[in-house]
């Protein structure tokens, strides 16, 4: 199945994503919430397999934390977007950075079948 192109599943994780505004995030679990399917680890591995064709690094931890292994080069993103980062810079201040109109603009123009 992962072989020959993304689950239908996998197909509104990415769909979401790519609906994210610069400067603006999600958690994992954000996304599955919205999504009302799977978990953060579900929407996690979507990320890990299919993600480089999507904005990835506007998807982070519950903490406002990148993917591991990832880290410099999402928040080298993140800075260029503008995104709200922590005093220390090593994570988006969640408060300041959650995209909040995420639920109001996946309902009006999510491609995707989801329960509304």
């Amino acid at each position: 199945m992962e072989a020959s192109g993304p689950s239908p599943y996998a197909e509104l994780v990415l769909d979401l994503v790519e609906q994210i505004p610069p400067g603006r995030v999600l958690a994992y679990g954000d996304i599955a919430e919205l999504l009302a399917q799977g978990g953060p680890r579900q929407v996690g591995r979507v990320m890990a397999l299919w993600g480089g064709a999507v904005p990835w690094w506007r998807v982070v931890r519950a903490s406002g934390e990148p993917a591991a292994g990832l880290q410099r080069e999402a928040l080298v993103r993140l800075r260029a977007e503008r995104a709200p980062l922590t005093a220390d810079g090593s994570r988006v201040d969640m408060r300041a950075g959650r995209w909040a109109g995420a639920a109001a603009a996946w309902l009006s123009g999510g491609s995707g079948e989801m329960a509304r």
